[in-house]
């Protein structure tokens, strides 16, 4: 039997500062994510960083929860419904999806005992992170092979590593775009808003840059844009520390002084809308786009759920 683990980074249980200071206490404890010595950052983490960051978080996450949970969670939840169905479409036989955080519950570890149970022997690991990166990627092979450290019995395991250049997950994104501009209007611009990561990863050997632009170019191709009609940027900088460039922030300043005065903007690193694409880019980022002189800013949603997103996922888990 097949058994489907997806894996994405996480979310506090609440809204509030206690639950954001536990989540965040996880995730920038992890060596994938901040690489620095242990003995610097954890008095610097405790003592500055969680004080602070908490309860400005807990309130930005306050203005994106959903009725079932934080934005991550409820879209999460939803897709891997819809994976389980595309699945299921193909492999009547029987086939178990979970879903798991890096940070959060459901934990790796207890989702990989329930595919165990429910009877999987083999098992294909997909982190959500369509473009693989040693912060987030390596963090999810590191778990699955920590869960996996005491079993007797081992599955036969696939990782995917990434899909950046997926068809399907381009055609996708393509779709996306252009059935938002059908529904609200075409921009004379599209902005793709990556996450970022500090330039250091990039030069330790992080394939993660170059796998931004090539979606980024990809997706530009498909929607037939001119050079002119869109750019690739990088969010969520974190730290004194030089990250990939050029910034979100900066872009949405920078585009009105440039005559850009419509903005079409999407994050297609992100399988799911969060915080960082909600409250980040599609209520702050437009609040600087407007208040720089621009006159449309216009977010297109994560896949989430969408159907042809499902599919694609189940494409790329059971290539034929």
């Amino acid at each position: 039997m097949l058994g489907v683990l997806t894996v994405n980074t996480g979310t506090p249980d609440a809204p509030r500062a206690r639950e954001v200071s536990q989540f965040l206490s996880r995730f920038l404890a992890d060596p994938r994510v901040v690489e620095l010595p242990r003995l610097f950052w954890w008095p610097l983490l405790r003592g500055i960083i969680l004080p602070i960051r908490s309860p400005r978080s807990a309130r930005n996450y306050r203005r994106v929860w959903m009725d079932g949970g934080s934005p991550l969670a409820v879209y999460s939840q939803r897709l891997r419904t819809a994976l389980e169905l595309e699945l299921e479409a193909v492999m009547p036989a029987g086939i178990a999806v979970e879903s798991a955080f890096l940070y959060s519950a459901p934990g790796v570890r207890a989702a990989l005992l329930r595919l165990r149970d429910a009877g999987a022997d083999r098992i294909v690991v997909l982190p959500m992170f369509p473009q693989a990166s040693g912060t987030t990627t390596g963090a999810v092979y590191d778990q699955v092979g920590a869960a996996l450290r005491d079993w007797r019995a081992l599955p036969d395991l696939r990782l995917v590593n990434d899909y950046h250049d997926h068809p399907d997950y381009v055609a996708a994104l393509a779709s996306s775009v252009r059935e938002h501009w059908q529904q609200h209007g075409r921009t004379a611009h599209l902005l793709m808003s990556f996450h970022g990561i500090p330039v250091r990863c990039v030069t330790r050997g992080d394939a993660y840059e170059t796998q931004c632009r090539a979606t980024a170019g990809l997706l530009a191709a498909a929607l037939d844009l001119e050079p002119a009609a869109w750019s690739c940027s990088f969010q969520s900088r974190f730290g004194s520390e030089r990250w990939l460039a050029p910034a979100t922030d900066g872009v949405l300043l920078e585009l009105p002084r440039r005559g850009v005065r419509t903005l079409t903007v999407m994050c297609p690193g992100f399988a799911v809308d969060c915080l960082e694409t909600l409250e980040e880019i599609a209520m702050g980022g437009r609040e600087s786009f407007l208040h720089a002189g621009g006159e449309q800013f216009q977010y297109v949603p994560a896949l989430n759920d969408r159907g042809d997103h499902a599919r694609a996922l189940a494409r790329l888990l059971l290539p034929a």
